[in-house]
């Protein structure tokens, strides 16, 4: 499978950044910059358009940056303006029906975002700064490149780690508002892409950036999957950071590993994403871990483990593992801090395959009388069935028949699994 992994964690998204690593994918990048300044003849009011790729370094790594200038009155141009322009545009040049559709499909979001974001309909709006050319030269120039490596192909698949949003507030035509902006929210709601607050205070996904990379439908992988990469590019936006590299990653090439990550198998729905949470502790009393062990069973912490270890010092100590949704991870983290003591927890976030499982109540005879056991069971629903992977009876259910009974537990469960081929293996 040829894949285009898109690397956002140290960059954020805006349309100049992607289209200026897309140039160095594309082989003749000079062809497609060359019909983007013909943008100029497209859109009213346009009296001068520059746009030159460079190559700058930054890091110690040489990157490619769009530079343009422009000259334009834009004040207060229709959503109407922009698409008739983006169509001509378009329809005059060699572009697939896919890349058209895919142009249309950029611009028809910003349109619609700000729509919503007014309380208008979308051919009553109005753009601000998204009536710059600077918007169709990102659209245009995008479409163009991928157009020109086959980008849709349904042969290629886009994949996408998470991308961070930044934070603080941003001057616009409506005044300042807090990042990320109105529109580029609107856009992510209607996305599956996965994002975070920060790190830094300032703006890192444009509303064109993010419609761009949406429309490509691209799927979550966190990390660059394994891969033999053709092209790497690297590119940067005009802004410079203290303590942010502002730099975009693209990865081109091919993955026989993602053709079982892209198969139908039946277990493939039941992936889901939990926290493991684990620290090393050699100075808690057992009371501490008791306690800790008490306080930790709750409907927040999915599995909690205390297991024995001995550390470089030759000390007997714990590893203490906790298992939960990433959701409740630095929630946990914190109260495991409190609770031992501990100068440090270590997390990570992984997939893992978890079966559904329902719980069953049956009466059960033993001796003549009669008692109710609930059974967890666990199982796959197949297309046209479910194949049941375990039943298990509820050990408190069977301890207290064992107390009224008198009967030890470990007869008890002789008789229950008896009674399991019965109910549910026939």
């Amino acid at each position: 499978m040829r894949i285009l992994y898109i690397d956002l964690n140290s960059s954020g998204i805006s349309g100049d950044m992607l289209l200026a690593a897309l140039l160095g994918i594309v082989p003749e990048p000079e062809n497609v910059l060359k019909d983007l300044r013909k943008l100029k003849d497209y859109l009213p009011d346009v009296s001068q358009l520059i746009i030159e790729l460079k190559k700058i370094h930054r890091s110690g790594i040489q990157l490619n940056q769009l530079k343009i200038e422009i000259k334009e009155n834009k004040d207060h141009r229709s959503a109407k303006t922009l698409q008739n322009s983006l169509n001509k545009y378009l329809n005059e040049n060699s572009f697939s029906v896919s890349a058209k559709n895919y142009a249309n499909q950029v611009l028809n979001s910003l349109i619609q975002a700000e729509a919503e974001v007014h309380g208008k309909l979308a051919n009553e709006i109005h753009l601000h700064e998204l009536s710059s050319i600077d918007t169709l030269i990102d659209i245009l120039g995008v479409t163009s490149a991928l157009d020109k490596i086959n980008g849709f192909d349904e042969n290629l698949q886009f994949y996408c780690n998470k991308i961070p949003l930044g934070g603080g507030e941003i001057n616009t035509a409506h005044g300042l508002l807090t990042i990320p902006a109105p529109a580029t929210l609107k856009i992510l709601e209607k996305s599956n892409l996965i994002t975070f607050g920060g790190p830094i205070e300032s703006e890192l996904v444009t509303p064109t950036g993010v419609a761009l990379l949406t429309s490509l439908n691209p799927e979550f992988l966190e990390y660059l999957p394994e891969m033999m990469i053709e092209k790497s590019v690297y590119s940067t936006g005009q802004k410079i950071f203290k303590d942010f590299q502002n730099i975009l990653r693209l990865f081109l090439g091919e993955s026989n590993d993602l053709e079982s990550y892209k198969s139908t198998h039946p277990m493939q729905k039941y992936v889901d994403k939990v926290s493991i949470l684990e620290t090393d502790v050699d100075d808690v009393s057992g009371e501490i871990l008791g306690n800790f062990f008490n306080e930790f069973k709750n409907d927040k912490v999915l599995d909690l483990q205390i297991i024995p270890s001995l550390t470089k010092k030759n000390r007997p100590s714990y590893i203490i593992k906790v298992l939960c949704y990433p959701k409740y991870t630095f929630e946990l983290i914190e109260k495991m801090i409190h609770e031992l003591g501990t100068l440090g927890v270590r997390y990570s976030i992984m997939n893992r395959v978890c079966v559904d499982r329902t719980i069953e109540k049956h009466s059960i005879e033993i001796n003549k009388k009669d008692y109710s056991v609930n059974f967890k069971v666990s199982y796959i629903e197949l297309e046209n069935s479910k194949e049941i992977v375990n039943v298990k009876p509820e050990y408190e259910d069977i301890k207290k028949i064992s107390e009224v009974s008198g009967i030890p537990v470990r007869k008890i469960q002789f008789i229950i699994q008896a009674k399991i081929k019965q109910l549910f293996y026939q």
